[in-house]
């Protein structure tokens, strides 16, 4: 069976910058059809910020495609930014959003750490959920963390050099502190470099098949949001307990759901996508062979495609 193509490149036909509090600032845009079935595209990082690509994953005209970035990330103000940036209050922005919008419910489309948000915001209101679809499974767990950290070295040995010796020798046993101190410094020219290089890490591990082009992230502002708002995250908002989101699936378990994992994903490796499809059996899960983490790798790409022409059936 051949692989599912994204669908042809779309322009917004509403954008808007919604103030959430004395802070911040989140960008928003609406595509497709504005009659059609809802559904939320949460983004990657935390902090990666949502990029046109995102929008053509859904039949324009049979989806009401709403996507938005959220604190500190892409067009959202101020960028990187970290005060007032925690879960829950990204849970409160996608309602804020919603009703803002006039949504009564809708589908949650959320990749790497936007899986974490979708299933920590369709716990707390699996009432506005119609569906979710998830792809690279995160949940924000302190063993995932310090295999970010330091576990992918096993298998991209050189990225994990250049990442871990941007920091003197004596600081590499806690390199999320010595990039946080890097990041609130006040030296502007090394900063940029450690958000470079920190971007530059995840991008390189996120393709099976080895691609500069696809693996080198070339926007500043995408970086800056990535690597602060990623730090930020790692350092401060894990969950308590740290297995909070699994404890919780009960309260989906009746959502349709389709999970997408590649099987070679580096960035979230697959236990914990398997951990999550053994106290979800009711969601499809696809396990992409040929594989790592990126959307975009064709497997990936198509079978999140297939995932959201099968969903757009279900309008509530």
């Amino acid at each position: 069976m051949p692989l599912k193509e994204l669908f042809p490149p779309i322009e917004p036909h509403a954008t808007g910058m919604l103030k959430v509090d004395d802070i911040h600032t989140v960008y928003w845009e609406e595509c497709g059809n504005p009659q059609g079935v809802p559904v939320v595209f949460l983004h990657g990082g935390p902090g990666a910020g949502a990029t046109p690509t995102h929008r053509r994953f859904f039949d324009p005209a049979a989806w009401r495609i709403t996507i938005f970035d959220q604190r500190g990330a892409g067009r959202s103000q101020p960028l990187g930014e970290t005060r007032n940036n925690t879960v829950e209050l990204l849970i409160q922005d996608i309602e804020t959003l919603r009703q803002q919008r006039g949504i009564e419910r809708w589908h949650v489309f959320g990749g790497s750490w936007g899986s974490t948000l979708a299933i920590a915001y369709a716990e707390t209101h699996p009432e506005r959920c119609l569906g979710l679809i998830l792809r690279g499974i995160c949940l924000m767990q302190k063993h995932e963390v310090d295999w970010f950290l330091y576990g992918i070295r096993i298998f991209f040995p050189e990225a994990w050099e250049t990442f871990a010796h941007f920091v003197p020798s004596n600081e590499r046993r806690d390199l999320l502190s010595a990039y946080t101190r890097i990041f609130a410094g006040s030296d502007e020219a090394r900063k940029l470099e450690a958000i470079r290089t920190w971007a530059n890490y995840e991008s390189t591990c996120s393709v099976l098949v080895p691609n500069p082009e696809a693996a080198q992230i070339h926007d500043d502002r995408h970086r800056t949001g990535l690597a602060l708002i990623e730090a930020h995250y790692f350092k401060n908002n894990l969950f308590t307990p740290d297995s909070k989101l699994l404890d919780n699936i009960g309260r989906i378990r009746n959502i349709p759901s389709v999970i997408v994992q590649g099987r070679y994903d580096a960035v979230c490796p697959i236990t914990t996508a398997h951990e999550l499809h053994l106290r979800w059996p009711e969601a499809e899960y696809h396990v992409i062979a040929d594989a790592g983490h990126s959307a975009l790798e064709p497997g990936i790409r198509s079978a999140l495609v297939e995932a959201t022409e099968k969903l757009k059936t279900i309008r509530g």
